[in-house]
């Protein structure tokens, strides 16, 4: 894992943390949190990276409220925290 990784990483963590249990974030606010004028372009990275924290039961991906598969999944998704976990920071 790369430093813009762990950074992204890092953001993802730090933004759950900061929400109610059960709320989700956006990508790209993690993405925008590393980097504000070129987070379209943290796009892809800041996707990955869920998707490695997804893989390691540290997050949930969702679209339309129900969890998917980050290899699979198109278009528009949501990070949270596993629903049975209540973490405050990873």
């Amino acid at each position: 894992m790369n430093a813009t990784d762990r950074t992204l990483a890092d953001a993802i963590v730090t933004l759950l943390a900061q929400r109610a249990p059960g709320a989700t974030i956006c990508p790209s606010e993690a993405a925008r949190r590393v980097d504000p004028d070129a987070w379209r372009d943290l796009m892809p990275e800041a996707r990955r990276v869920a998707g490695d924290l997804v893989a390691d039961g540290r997050i949930e991906m969702t679209q339309r409220g129900e969890t998917v598969d980050p290899a699979t999944a198109r278009g528009p998704v949501r990070l949270r925290y596993p629903r049975d976990r209540h973490e405050s920071g990873g």
